[in-house]
């Protein structure tokens, strides 16, 4: 990445960020005494946008986060025995106090994490929507009936409450994954212990002072969603402890492979969201107007800071000269800055690591012989905010810098000849989260879905990587790590099943003809 600086960005103060951060606080409930307290230890929150510290925020330590766990499983012994639909008008009441706070929480995500502002109001929408679709299920958590072998008897499937769930969210989406599990959680009877990213403690407190005005609106106990903001060294606790039987962590392949085997070894339960190292491919008969928007967002929406951002296009030699040229066409005249800006499409970095991790990225793309195409460019705002230009990459063919997640905007071009080639180049990476393909052509599609196609989770057809819909299921395979949230029938990993045989006779016959007399 060249290190030069060019085409000044017009920024907001600190002090109106700070401003702002403070209003949409008070208006979500936050008792913003807290911001001014002297504690012991403290989390200083920052903005990417100016790159500059907003407040000292209390920090928990060990022994808050053990005692979040024993109020959350007290809780949990109350809350079980509540019916479902009962539970389902505290997020109905949620979603509405999300409704009425959209723009206050949509501010504090853009403040926190730089994304423009119809990401933020998106990231909000999508909230409210998996509450209405958790509100929904309330009243549909249901179990089979199957037919027994034994005269008088009948076999039933019926579903419980888990206990805690641990959830631990990323910067990227730091509310809407959040309300991913705790929508779906509460409703089935569940309590929740959250471990924010300390980089959006803020959106955090506002999401969880609405949601306790929404249990005590519905009459719920207190502490079904416990917040602890701290350190991962100060929540091991949330990992290891037997009172939390799921954990759903967000965040890098390297931290799924360190909480993985702990939940494991004490025979916990894990959601784990990780890598992408997403891609399309692109085929001769590709609607190119619709490839070209549809890539350009999943590359560069939120700076390339998605776990489903595009980060790979794999297209024919046949339309790939006129694919690259669209792109860096787009690429070229992207709006760049501010994201409270009317009209900014990419906002800042989260931070100067994930810059110098674009650079480095960049600089062995080059060593392993790809061509930098367009961006890569650091734009001039100040000496502790990151805006760059979003770069693609021409690479010559697979290569290791190609096979890893850089979280920042980088678009890696490969060309293909044969079908079978674009679906092996798609596949030959560890991840496996969001993948699409632009064709017109019904036989590519149907094979791309196939089973010996793509190897995601999630498998996209004439749309970018980007953009799920709350009503699927959401997660990845491989190193992306198997979980699943949201829709669909994800509720069934923060549940138990129980399978009831149901006696109705007066005899007792014994399965498979045993006879024990």
């Amino acid at each position: 990445m060249s290190a030069s600086l060019s085409t000044s960005i017009a920024l907001p103060t600190t002090d109106q960020l700070r401003d702002s951060a403070r209003s949409s606080l008070q208006r979500c409930g936050v008792d913003l005494t807290i911001l001014d307290a002297t504690v012991k230890t403290s989390i200083t929150t920052r903005t990417p946008i100016t790159g500059e510290a907003l407040f000292d925020y209390p920090a928990a330590d060990a022994a808050d986060v053990e005692k979040a766990i024993d109020d959350a499983h007290e809780a949990f012994l109350r809350w079980r025995t509540v019916p479902a639909p009962v539970r389902g008008f505290l997020i109905k009441r949620l979603g509405e106090l999300l409704t009425e706070h959209k723009e206050d929480v949509a501010d504090l995500i853009s403040i926190e994490v730089g994304k423009i502002r119809s990401e933020a109001l998106g990231e909000v929408q999508e909230m409210i929507d998996i509450c209405d679709f958790a509100v929904g299920l309330s009243r549909q958590l249901d179990g089979r009936t199957m037919p027994s072998e034994r005269p008088g008897h009948r076999l039933q499937e019926t579903w419980h409450p888990l206990g805690v769930v641990g959830v631990v969210s990323a910067f990227n989406f730091p509310a809407a994954v959040w309300s991913w599990n705790t929508a779906i959680a509460i409703v089935a009877g569940d309590t929740v212990v959250w471990k924010p990213a300390q980089l959006t403690t803020l959106t955090a407190a506002a999401c969880s002072a609405l949601f306790d005005r929404a249990a005590s609106e519905s009459g719920a106990p207190a502490n079904l969603n416990v917040l602890v903001s701290a350190s991962a060294a100060d929540t091991q606790a949330l990992i290891d402890s037997p009172k939390v039987p799921l954990i759903s962590a967000t965040g890098s392949e390297r931290m799924g492979e360190q909480i993985a085997p702990r939940v494991a070894a004490r025979f916990g339960r894990a959601i784990l969201e990780l890598g992408g190292n997403n891609a399309a491919v692109v085929t001769p008969s590709a609607d190119l107007d619709i490839a070209t928007r549809g890539i350009v967002f999943a590359a560069a929406g939120t700076a390339g800071q998605r776990c489903t951002s595009m980060r790979r296009v794999i297209v024919h030699t046949d339309v790939a000269d006129e694919l690259i040229d669209r792109l860096t066409q787009v690429y070229g005249r992207l709006p760049i800055g501010d994201p409270f800006t009317d009209g900014i499409l990419v906002g800042p970095l989260i931070d100067s690591k994930s810059h110098a991790n674009m650079a480095a990225a960049l600089g062995k793309a080059v060593e392993q012989g790809g061509r930098i195409l367009v961006g890569g460019v650091r734009r001039d705002s100040n000496e502790d905010s990151y805006y760059v230009e979003p770069a693609i990459v021409k690479m010559p063919g697979q290569s290791e810098i190609v096979k890893e997640e850089t979280f920042a905007p980088i678009l890696y071009v490969l060309t293909y000849d044969t079908f079978e080639e674009a679906v092996a180049l798609h596949n030959d990476v560890p991840q496996g989260l969001s993948s699409s393909i632009f064709t017109t052509d019904q036989r590519e599609a149907e094979q791309f879905i196939a089973a010996d196609g793509s190897d995601c989770g999630i498998i996209n057809v004439n749309i970018g990587t980007s953009g799920a819909e709350i009503g699927g299921a959401f997660g990845g395979e491989k190193t992306t790590g198997g979980g699943r949230e949201s829709g669909s029938d994800a509720w069934r990993a923060y549940m138990r099943r129980a399978t009831n045989t149901i006696n109705y006779s007066r005899e007792l016959p014994l399965a498979q003809g045993v006879s024990f007399a």
